[in-house]
C-alpha cells in the first residue's frame, strides 16, 4: 500500500502553498536572516516539522525492541539552510528520552535513522548530525 499526498504553492517563498485537499495553507515569507520580511512560513521550517514527526514515529516503530517507552521521546530537528555555498540544506536531529539509558537510547536513534523515510531520502544527500541530549 502507499499513502500519497499533493501540495501547491504559487509566488515561491513569498507565496502561499496549501494542501491540495485544503486542510492546511499556509502563508510563505523568505526569513528575515535571509532579507525577507519574516510574515510567514518557509520550506526550512516545514521541513524540520516533518522530519520530527517522521523520526519520531521511527523512534516509536524500533524503541519497545529495546525496553524503552519510545512515547517519551523528543525530537527536535535543526535545518539549516546554507546560502553562502550554493543553497544547501543540513540537518541536526536532537533526540531525548527522559529516564531513559543514555547508550540504549543511541541505540534506538542509529536504529531510527536507518528506518526513518526521511532520513533514508536524505542520506548522502545532505548532511545528517544525530546527538542525544
Amino acid at each position: 500500500m502507499a499513502y500519497v499526498t499533493s501540495a501547491t504553492t504559487k509566488g515561491g517563498r513569498n507565496g502561499r502553498a496549501m494542501l491540495d485537499n485544503g486542510a492546511l495553507a499556509l502563508a510563505m515569507a523568505l526569513p528575515k536572516e535571509l532579507g525577507g520580511a519574516g510574515d510567514g512560513h518557509n520550506p526550512e521550517q516545514l521541513f524540520a516539522l516533518g522530519y520530527s514527526a517522521c523520526f519520531g514515529q521511527a523512534i516509536l516503530v524500533v524503541a519497545k525492541k529495546h525496553g524503552i517507552d519510545g512515547q517519551a521521546a523528543r525530537i527536535t530537528a535543526d535545518v539549516t539552510l546554507d546560502v553562502a555555498n550554493g543553497f544547501s540544506l543540513a540537518v541536526e536531529l536532537k533526540v531525548s528520552i527522559p529516564g531513559a539509558d543514555r547508550d540504549k537510547v543511541q541505540a534506538v536513534v542509529e536504529e531510527a535513522h536507518t528506518v526513518c523515510p526521511y532520513s533514508k531520502a536524505t542520506k548522502g544527500n545532505i548532511p545528517v548530525k544525530l546527538t542525544v541530549v
